[in-house]
């Protein structure tokens, strides 16, 4: 059996039917882990004894087809906090720590007989846009191991497309699940705000974080939503409103006919990738073959969004890391003389270079006299940005982006030039402002360099089933892309 041929629903379907074990498909899981991760540096933790010991378990219960991911192996972002397993964020700051409960995410994955498999590289505190920012290791793209794998889900996107599991889960606060997947050539969905529960989501933005599925098919991140999204009383954000069932629902789309697809015309001008572009082009014409209906619009206030994200998710960083000052727990500095000189030792040397930077940039915008100038007015486009939205889709049923405007870059190439990494996160980073679901989904390989090229599906606010049937029907017609290139 090659477990780099099936998806999840199908494993699913082949273990319910009990044509293969659960633990042939852990332990095939684990051998494509020891072929690939010693070239693509993906994973930070591997539960090998707990996950055979958990399939075995299963095999001897029996399948159980009320839960949606039985036997599954699934991959988990290490910023999301697993019960006995070690939940660092990439950060020496966090380097031993061991939660003693599951996020809400990976229970509900457990619940419906899920596997944890592993636990993925990321940027630091998911800080960063290449998973360079680790303060372990780098993890390397799939298809090309000198470039990068995007960030800050880089782990999970680079592990799926490996097909070290056929599931994975990141987390997007201004792109980290899209702009990896599409750097890796899989399937990533920023759900709506609110649709997932954060509980055991270490916070970077708040108001921003999302968890989300990376998956090598549509259908596979269809049934993973349909298992982590729901109201949860852990999280006052979460949102009451009813689960569909995303996988009946793909079924009622047969072809694009009805289906309106804005292009937003600040987001498709010069500037792309001559990849992107072209490879952008072709998808045009495969959309007006199945049907759909493009159309333009205009989201006037999204060149204001770069600068608006990194203000508030910079503010909400310094918030949510100020508890991490070596005194109740994680990393502290041995040789400090008393209690300032204790928070300052901890937190220089505990923190990476990357979230030192967003902590003195988010406390300077939170600071007296410059609150009104940068916060408050970042708020204040932050409405228009998600204005924009909400009215384009008075226009259209979905609206299509890049995903970025750039290919994988090679590791190394803009570590030096932060700017110019944020910048890559222009056409993402809107959706988190505003709330909104989008997904990225591969369409092709380039010509100039051999690496995927994706692109952005958005919806409005829990129409999730929109893009997920829309993208199923161009998935069938685009068929699957081949073997990553660098393995």
């Amino acid at each position: 059996m090659d477990i780099k041929s099936y998806s999840a629903v199908e494993l699913r379907d082949l273990i319910l039917k009990k044509q293969v074990s659960v633990k042939e498909v852990v332990s095939l899981c684990l051998d494509r882990i020891d072929e690939t991760e010693d070239k693509i540096d993906a994973l930070l933790y591997i539960d090998r004894e707990g996950a055979l010991k958990k399939a075995e378990e299963m095999d001897k219960q029996g399948p159980d087809p009320d839960k949606l991911l039985y036997g599954i192996p699934v991959v988990i972002k290490d910023v999301l906090t697993t019960k006995g397993m070690p939940s660092t964020c990439a950060s020496k700051m966090l380097k031993n720590f061991i939660p003693f409960y599951d996020a809400e995410v990976v229970r509900r994955i457990k619940e419906h007989g899920g596997i944890i498999l592993a636990k993925s590289n990321m940027d630091e505190f998911a800080m960063g846009s290449s998973t360079e920012n680790s303060a372990f290791k780098i993890t390397k793209n799939p298809w090309d191991l000198e470039r990068v794998p995007g960030g800050s889900s880089g782990g999970s996107a680079a592990s799926t497309a490996a097909c070290q599991s056929p599931i994975s889960i990141g987390t997007d606060t201004g792109g980290s699940i899209r702009q990896p997947a599409a750097f890796c050539g899989v399937v990533g969905l920023k759900p709506t705000y609110g649709r997932v529960s954060r509980f055991g989501l270490i916070a970077y933005g708040s108001s921003l974080d999302q968890a989300g599925p990376i998956c090598r098919s549509v259908k596979d991140a269809a049934l993973v939503l349909s298992v982590i999204a729901g109201k949860d009383k852990k999280d006052s954000t979460s949102s009451p409103r009813p689960v569909e069932d995303y996988l009946a629902k793909m079924k009622e789309f047969k072809n694009l006919q009805g289906i309106t697809i804005g292009l937003p015309e600040e987001d498709w001008k010069e500037g792309l990738d001559p990849d992107i572009e072209k490879r952008s082009q072709d998808f045009f014409k495969l959309l007006k073959s199945l049907g759909a209906n493009l159309v333009p619009i205009s989201l006037p206030h999204t060149k204001y969004a770069i600068a608006t994200y990194y203000i508030i998710v910079m503010a909400e960083a310094s918030s949510n890391l100020a508890r991490y000052d070596g005194v109740r727990y994680g990393y502290r500095a041995k040789d400090a003389n008393e209690l300032i000189d204790m928070y300052v030792k901890t937190r220089s040397e505990g923190f990476g270079p990357e979230v030192q930077r967003r902590i003195i940039l988010g406390t300077y915008v939170l600071s007296a006299g410059y609150y009104d100038a940068y916060y408050r007015k970042a708020a204040q486009v932050r409405r228009l940005i998600r204005e924009d939205f909400l009215n384009s889709f008075d226009k259209c049923d979905l609206i299509l982006t890049p995903v970025s405007p750039i290919v994988p870059f090679k590791i190394g190439e803009k570590v030096e030039d932060p700017l110019q990494m944020y910048l890559s996160d222009i056409f993402t980073t809107p959706l988190n402002l505003s709330g909104l679901p989008g997904m990225s989904m591969p369409i092709g390989i380039g010509d100039e360099v051999k690496v995927p090229v994706g692109i952005q599906f958005i919806a409005p606010p829990f129409r999730e089933d929109l893009i997920f049937g829309s993208c199923n029907v161009i998935e069938q017609e685009i068929g699957k892309l081949p073997e990553p290139f660098g393995l």
